[in-house]
């Protein structure tokens, strides 16, 4: 292996034949050069980084990495790959459940931030921490982070040991704007610093940022030439074949009768009255006035730990300091009687923390079938009808090719679909959706865009959160910006 080379693949073909490429592997990484792995949903980013960090065992090929002479150095040092699944890290999923983050008490083993940072150059962390404008996050326990504050802290940790190749795995995501402005300006410092290569897995075009000088297209587990950051731009057709809309979408709720708009039964589905919530010395919310009324369609926006996920667990019933303000939903006061699960079923729900939490080795058709029950898991069995209701949302999201597989079998990407789809499956009558388009490529987030579009039309009231304007919903004509507490 050349000096100049970092990592090599070569020839690589995985031991598991529902792992392989339909061409063995080859690529390379030499010193100075910073790429971008680009292509839509389920189409083999993920297969090919697992590769690239060793993590499936080949039948044939190698890869090899460059430790500059010091046989002592481990892998884990030279490289490190910051994905959404690795805030299980942070957050023990296992031993912990969703609506943890809300309940005061339950909490006393999960640490600070700042504990989770130990034996690191002091200066350094400093300036990683300046860079990012992470500071206030320092003292915060790890489960009150927002998705885009754990991305945050991530990412940073990961740079702690400085090492020679940091690979991110859609990191824009997640970001509000102004936090996808200063990660573009620390991938420019990043990039300038001597001996750190950078890669970056992407699912849209738009988020590549001008350090990248190598682009890699990857689709349908097929390895395309690899072009310069200027050649792929020029590239439309290959950026339209990569994110293709196929089948364009007749009418999406039009599948079955159980997804015809319902009367509307309630004037007001959610009338918020002075919602004050701290936590600790903390406020997060404070005399807020909010009312939704039956088919309203609202963007909820903000910064990065705004509050947006604490104001929405209120309305889902997750919070347990609902019943200390002023709530109603559905036209019924909360805290008269009425169970969680009577709340629930009127909502279709999805958010980050949602999909954290959704760590079960179950099929994606049953994963899809237990929003009709609002379970994270699937605890009872669809009966005949309710399964069809699940093939037919599958089939909308084009995702009914993985009814069989094992929801931690598929990319992140295709696991939001499946998410999505179990948003639906009920015929909610409010739809919250927390960053839906999450990690989807360009031509999901059309798509998905479509399917909510179409089924708001009539009496559905919609919550929707993005950082993202051009995201919204087109149904959508109210906001509530959220600011955040100092």
């Amino acid at each position: 292996m050349s000096q100049q080379t970092l990592i090599e693949i070569r020839d690589a073909v995985p031991r598991f034949e529902h792992l392989r490429f339909f061409e063995p592997v080859n690529w390379k990484l030499e010193d100075k050069q910073h790429w971008a792995i680009i292509g839509p949903n389920g189409g083999g980013k993920t297969l090919f980084l697992d590769i690239l960090l060793g993590k499936h065992a080949l039948k044939s090929g190698e890869v090899s990495y460059n430790n500059f002479g010091d046989d002592t150095i481990p892998l884990s040092s030279l490289v490190k790959s910051v994905a959404f699944k690795d805030i299980y890290s942070i957050i023990d999923t296992q031993n912990s459940y969703y609506q943890q983050r809300w309940n005061k008490g339950d909490e006393q083993d999960v640490p600070l931030v700042k504990d989770l940072i130990k034996n690191v150059d002091p200066l350094w962390l400093n300036m990683l921490v300046e860079w990012f404008g992470i500071s206030d996050l320092i003292q915060k326990k790890v489960n009150m982070l927002s998705s885009g504050e754990l991305r945050k802290f991530l990412i940073v940790r990961s740079l702690i040991t400085k090492p020679r190749v940091l690979i991110l795995d859609n990191p824009f995501i997640g970001l509000d704007a102004v936090s996808r402005v200063i990660l573009n300006d620390l991938l420019v410092r990043l990039s300038g610093l001597d001996g750190l290569q950078i890669v970056l897995v992407l699912s849209n075009p738009q988020d590549i940022p001008e350090v990248v000088t190598h682009i890699l297209p990857i689709k349908n587990k097929t390895i395309l030439p690899v072009l310069s950051r200027t050649d792929f731009f020029e590239d439309k057709l290959l950026i339209d074949s990569l994110f293709s809309l196929e089948n364009e979408i007749e009418g999406a709720c039009l599948l079955n009768d159980d997804c015809m708009p319902s009367p509307l039964l309630f004037d007001n589905a959610a009338v918020l009255k002075n919602i004050h919530i701290k936590y600790d010395e903390r406020i997060i919310l404070k005399d807020l006035d909010w009312t939704i009324k039956a088919g309203d369609k609202w963007a909820l926006l903000g910064a990065n730990g705004a509050g947006k996920s604490t104001l929405l667990s209120l309305i889902c019933g997750d919070n347990p300091q609902a019943y200390a303000n002023d709530i109603i939903l559905f036209d019924r006061k909360r805290g008269t009687g009425e169970s969680i699960w009577d709340i629930k079923k009127r909502i279709g729900y999805i958010s980050p923390e949602m999909h954290l939490y959704y760590l079960k080795n179950i099929r994606c058709l049953d994963v899809v079938g237990s929003g009709f029950f609002d379970t994270i898991g699937l605890y009872r069995k669809c009966n005949t009808e309710q399964e069809k209701t699940a093939k037919d949302w599958m089939r909308l999201f084009k995702i009914d090719h993985l009814q069989d597989v094992s929801f931690l079998n598929i990319s992140s990407g295709e696991q939001r679909l499946i998410l999505l789809a179990r948003v639906f499956v009920k015929n909610p009558d409010l739809l919250i959706l927390d960053e839906p388009l999450h990690g989807l490529d360009v031509a999901n987030k059309k798509r998905v865009r479509r399917i909510i579009e179409e089924f708001c039309k009539e009496n559905k009231s919609l919550i929707y959160v993005t950082h993202y304007e051009d995201e919204i919903p087109s149904v959508v004509d109210k906001r509530m910006v959220l600011v955040k507490n100092k």
